[in-house]
This record gives C-alpha cells, sequence and structure tokens, in this order.
C-alpha cells in the first residue's frame, strides 16, 4: 500500500457533493433505497468516492434487500480497514477506505458464502467505474 491520500477540508468541500462529504467525511448515512448503486446490475469496479482507489468488485456485490449496495468482499484485503464503532448505542464494524480513510459503512456477519459477510455500504461514499465494453467485470482466471 502507497501513502495515505490527505486532501484538506477544503479540497474535499470541493469536489465532493454535500451528501458525499457528510457520509464519508463525518461518517453519515444516506436513507436506504435512495443511493444511486443499491440496486445497481452494471459490471465494474466500485471505487472511493475520496481518492479513487478500488474498493469491491461488481462480481460480489449481492441484493441484501436492505436498500444499500451489499457486497461479500471487497477487491483485496488491503483495500479497506476497519474500526470499531460505537455510535447510536450500538456497538458495529465501521469500514472505511484504506487508502484516505473515507468512511464507507459497516461490515455484518451475515452475508452469503463464501466470506459469510455483508459490506453494507453508502453509495455516496462509492463511484462505479463500468466494465470496458466486451469485459463481463470477471477477473482473469489465468492458469
Amino acid at each position: 500500500m502507497t501513502a495515505k491520500v490527505k486532501k484538506s477540508r477544503e479540497e474535499l468541500r470541493q469536489s465532493l457533493s454535500p451528501e458525499e462529504y457528510h457520509v464519508t467525511q463525518e461518517g453519515g448515512t444516506e436513507r436506504a433505497f435512495t443511493g444511486r448503486y443499491h440496486d445497481s446490475k452494471t459490471p465494474g469496479t466500485y471505487r472511493c468516492v475520496v481518492c479513487g482507489e478500488p474498493l469491491f468488485s461488481s462480481e460480489t456485490k449481492f441484493d441484501s434487500g436492505t436498500g444499500w449496495p451489499s457486497f461479500y468482499q471487497p477487491v483485496s484485503e488491503q483495500a479497506v480497514a476497519t474500526k470499531e464503532d460505537r455510535k447510536l448505542w450500538m456497538r458495529r464494524t465501521e469500514v472505511l477506505c484504506a487508502a484516505c480513510d473515507a468512511h464507507l459503512g459497516h461490515v455484518f456477519p451475515d452475508g452469503p458464502q463464501p466470506t459469510g459477510l455483508r459490506y453494507c455500504m453508502n453509495s455516496a461514499a462509492l463511484k462505479l467505474q463500468p466494465a470496458a465494453a466486451g469485459d463481463s467485470g470477471k477477473k482473469d482466471e489465468k492458469a
């Protein structure tokens, strides 16, 4: 992993929408079923809206019924970081972009196999890079 991406508050306010800023910098949460990616089926890579680092593949996205985009694993173990979140009188695991510390959402132990995890992300923290034409979005499986 390279050095942490750091941007000033002013840079962030200029480059992000008010909702993106609130979610990624203040730990906010968008309302269920309102985010642009909660029901997206477009193949591609979901990147951090703050720094552009790849976070999740559409291959690992599933319909959790929660109203937020959900994935069963990140693109790599190094893509995201986690920390305990005790806000709102609950104990949850917060998910952050490992490169810039942007708040992405939370991870729960009730997802599908093979991981059993549900990375419940805010659409406002993500930017979908659609797969190139002719690319199914699937990982190369080389022998």
